[in-house]
């Protein structure tokens, strides 16, 4: 199922569904009165996160946050099948449990079994990072977890039974503030804000040095985040005519290698541009971020993986806010703040229907710019570039770092 189909799915059916069970766990509250103080030892954590790797790589502060408060836990991911490969690579994780949502029948199959493994397990408290979805809502309550944690929508109210602790989810906020809300609302008296190191693998090697990663895609979940391939294309130009000029790598992921084609085609019998577009895997990618100059991104997977190894990233924002996005400080974000932007908490399908100005107003010229900025700079301190709604540079904010 392609992730359109995934969210009506999950606005429809999934409400259809959560409506009743939000009542009858609502009545089973009351019958016995349950203590849900968040008093006692944990002896088995789930944090659940099923879209998203960004997202994923983001509760790294918090799982490790929970590592520390509660050592003799079990910290247990459930997450879809697609994000098997990053959860693998987070060792702090003690488990991992997958849904394959492919497909109706296996989603219904693959959940049966999830829900199986949970009640067994006897979980004392359940995370769950998702905000929206009727799904993961339905899946923490049948867990029967002792605790169950949420965000509050004012859009999902008949979901609030569903859930023993309800934190408002502020959309202005750091999404890894977000996540770390739940630690203080167990009073956690050791938060790590640092996100997860992954260890390097050095058996990964390229035969190339003096390279730039440029990532200009973005997921279905939101492929609205995409800067235009034209732009890109000049920006490769533009990188190409420096002097010294590093190689440009463009990555993608097996499904976006068609897209990326569209740009790289433009420079065939450059030796200078490499497609590694559907050819790397995940350790590959990693390690081709981590050993790269800088990375040039739209807001996806990419750019969290380039914050999360510490590397020099240029993110191009529109329907989502770098406020509560760039989180890092080796990320320098591009955002034009047009009178519609972000929406990306406010419409499944944007007003604009895919006519993103938000990224098309982003210039190549601006792209350069922060290239240049970046450059100039030593270790010891970031230096942020918001782009403004008339097109200039709102001036520089340098941090300590």
């Amino acid at each position: 199922m392609n992730t359109k189909r995934k969210i009506l799915l999950d606005k429809f059916l999934g409400a259809f569904i959560a409506f009743p069970l939000n009542f009858l766990v609502r009545l089973v509250g009351l019958v016995t009165n349950f203590d849900h103080s968040l008093k006692g030892e944990k002896k088995n954590i789930v944090i659940c996160k099923f879209k998203g790797m960004g997202s994923i790589i983001q509760s790294t502060p918090l799982i490790q946050t929970l590592k520390v408060n509660y050592p003799e836990a079990n910290i247990i991911f459930v997450s879809s099948i697609e994000n098997k490969a990053i959860l693998e690579r987070i060792t702090i994780i003690d488990k991992v449990l997958l849904v394959n949502d492919s497909s109706m029948i296996k989603l219904l199959g693959s959940s049966t079994k999830l829900l199986a493994k949970l009640i067994r397990t006897r979980v004392d408290l359940y995370i769950d990072l998702e905000i929206y979805s009727n799904y993961s809502s339905i899946i923490t309550t049948c867990s029967l977890a002792k605790d169950r944690f949420g965000y509050y929508l004012s859009t999902s109210k008949y979901r609030m039974g569903m859930y023993t602790h309800m934190m408002y989810f502020n959309t202005t906020s750091p999404i890894t503030e977000s996540y770390l809300q739940f630690a203080r609302l167990l009073e956690c008296k050791n938060i790590n804000h640092n996100q997860f190191v992954f260890e390097e693998r050095k058996d990964i090697k390229f035969d190339f040095k003096n390279y730039v990663v440029l990532n200009p895609n973005a997921s279905d979940l939101r492929i609205e985040r995409r800067w235009p391939k034209d732009s890109f294309i000049e920006l490769v130009e533009t990188i190409n005519a420096q002097e010294n000029a590093p190689k440009v790598v463009l990555i993608g992921s097996r499904n976006e290698v068609s897209y990326v084609s569209e740009i790289s085609d433009h420079f065939t019998n450059n030796n200078n541009v490499i497609d590694l577009s559907g050819k790397t895997t995940l350790d590959e990618l990693i390690e081709l971020i981590r050993g790269c100059n800088y990375v040039i991104t739209n807001d996806t997977g990419p750019m969290h993986l380039s914050s999360a190894l510490k590397k020099k990233t240029i993110a191009l924002f529109g329907p989502c806010s770098p406020q509560q996005y760039a989180v890092g400080e080796h990320i320098i974000p591009i955002y034009k703040h047009l009178y519609c932007s972000p929406c990306v908490h406010e419409f499944i399908v944007p007003p604009c229907k895919g006519n993103n100005q938000c990224m098309k107003s982003i210039l190549v010229s601006d792209v350069k710019l922060a290239i240049e900025q970046l450059q100039s700079k030593t270790n010891s301190q970031r230096d942020l570039m918001f782009v403004g709604r008339d097109g200039n540079a709102l001036g520089k904010v340098v941090r300590k770092a």
